[in-house]
């Protein structure tokens, strides 16, 4: 069962993948990841692999050492329950990055890369697209910047 989770996991988040890079500009798509519930068949596996081990879990997550996490991540339970954290986590990473970029105006063009810098080394993905964001500002934030006049 483990094997066939872990095979899962990608798979059940692969397609919202898709239309953030793919199918930016679709109406379908905004309306499918505005909502954060598209990390929830992520987080389903995840609990299938983590709740019945949780005796093993919870020793290695509440005083880790670097001993313990590896062996704990050496199981084939360890390792499924790793990527479907992974996965989760950078799914709702590109998910953030993707309606904030929506909201700036960056390109989808220039989103793509990013997208996929995020689903394969997740924390430079999103280190990438916080770089990226300081050239195109809000539209409110844009706003709430000029200067008033009076009269």
């Amino acid at each position: 069962m483990t094997g066939t989770l872990f095979t899962l996991t990608f798979a059940v988040a692969a397609p919202f993948w898709a239309l953030m890079i793919l199918l930016p500009h679709w109406s379908w798509t905004a309306r499918i990841i505005s909502s954060p519930l598209i990390v929830l068949p992520v987080l389903v596996i995840y609990a299938l692999l983590v709740l019945p081990a949780l005796g093993e879990v919870l020793p290695a997550v509440l005083s880790p050492t670097l001993d313990g996490v590896r062996d704990l991540l050496g199981t084939a339970d360890g390792a499924a329950a790793a990527w479907a954290h992974l996965i989760a986590f950078d799914l709702f990473a590109g998910r953030w990055a993707w309606l904030d970029s929506r909201e700036r105006g960056v390109p989808a063009l220039i989103m793509a890369p990013v997208l996929v810098l995020t689903i394969l080394l997740g924390p430079l993905g999103l280190a990438g697209y916080l770089g990226i964001r300081t050239r195109w500002v809000r539209p409110t934030a844009a706003a709430a910047r000029a200067p008033q006049r009076l009269g």
